[in-house]
């Protein structure tokens, strides 16, 4: 563990402004609400604004428009950017990083035709199929299984228990979490005389450079070609990319999304938790997806979509507000009905 820091050897560490008690000490970090004296907490989200000053953390990461004064003892530290700045202090304390000395563990199986680089780690009872590569400084976790011809890159971490299947193709820097399977068999099916007849796939995954993929993921191969996740995007747990979609360059792909076969992600989108694109859907560079929406058509670059169908997030809160005034418009229309009705009686009478 780091050694303790006072807050103005914290202030000049992250170029903040010091307010406050200059003498507080931090030997840890915490949330607002879980913090103890002595530890150092941040405010990013102005949701947590009442959190701060009933906080009992000596030390809080403010932002530039934070007004409130420090209470006796503690101190605040302005920052531009208080997310980023917290992650220099997280790092601080954090303890060492987990080494992976070079070498293949006894109980791990390696075919003789694989090619491992000798930097590489490959730990116990992981299996590399025959034909495969591994560059140099890679870590292979335990139960890990890389299959035939699959080629990973350099300073690849894949955890324990991941599944890269046959010839799929990973770059360099890649980071795959436990419980993922590459290259699973994309979801295609014909109806004939004697049921589901399944379609072949007979094509790769390929991860680019800078790609991490959380915890129980899936990314199927391709029916042909490839299926493409490209340089620097980030995707999160119990997600589904389906056979030939391509996803473009530093996208953020959010837990529990499903995307289906052939569509296409440009450059910088963002979809949402829960979020769903149907088939062969083509989503424009910076289009961002709110959560627990469903895209089920083309979307030109740079919108801000939500709802189910998914649609410019200014409509949809407009047609909300509708759906919110439907009583109210009912019972105007009973209203007028009744009046209506009573004058026509009055006119037949």
């Amino acid at each position: 563990m780091s050694r303790e820091l006072c807050a103005a050897e914290l202030a000049e560490m992250l170029g903040g402004a010091l307010v406050g008690a200059t003498d507080a000490n931090v030997c840890g970090v915490a949330s607002l609400e879980d913090a103890e004296p002595g530890q150092i907490s941040f405010l990013a989200n102005k949701k947590y604004h009442g959190l701060v000053l009933p906080s009992r953390a000596s030390i809080v990461l403010v932002p530039e428009d934070f007004e409130p004064v420090p209470p006796e003892g503690r101190a605040w530290i302005v920052c531009a950017n208080t997310n980023m700045a917290f992650q220099k202090v997280v790092m601080h304390f954090a303890p060492p990083a987990v080494e992976h000395s070079p070498g293949i563990h006894p109980t791990a199986v390696v075919d003789e035709s694989a090619q491992v680089a000798e930097s590489v780690h490959v730990a116990p009872n992981a299996v590399v199929d025959a034909s495969a590569t591994i560059g140099a400084g890679s870590v292979i976790g335990a139960g890990s299984y890389i299959g035939q011809e699959v080629q990973i890159g350099e300073n690849c971490l894949i955890y324990p228990n991941v599944t890269i299947l046959e010839r799929c193709v990973l770059g360099n820097r890649v980071t795959i979490h436990s419980g993922t399977t590459i290259g699973s068999d994309g979801y295609a099916y014909v109806f004939g005389p004697t049921g589901h007849q399944k379609i072949p796939q007979v094509g790769i995954v390929q991860i680019d450079d800078d790609v991490e993929i959380g915890a129980c993921s899936a990314v199927d191969r391709a029916r042909f070609g490839r299926t493409w996740i490209q340089q620097g995007t980030k995707i999160d747990n119990l997600v589904q990319i389906a056979h030939n979609v391509v996803v473009g360059q530093c996208c953020l792909v959010i837990a529990q999304v499903g995307v289906a076969g052939s569509s296409r992600l440009g450059n910088g989108v963002v979809l949402g938790g829960q979020s769903g694109v149907t088939g062969h859907v083509r989503i424009g560079d910076g289009v961002m997806v709110a959560g627990q929406s469903a895209v089920a058509r083309d979307v030109v670059p740079g919108l801000k979509l939500m709802g189910s169908p998914a649609s410019e997030v200014r409509v949809h809160m407009r047609q909300q507000s509708q759906v919110r005034n439907l009583g109210r418009l009912k019972d105007t229309v009973r209203d007028l009905q009744k009046k209506l009705d009573e004058l026509q009686a009055r006119l037949d009478g």
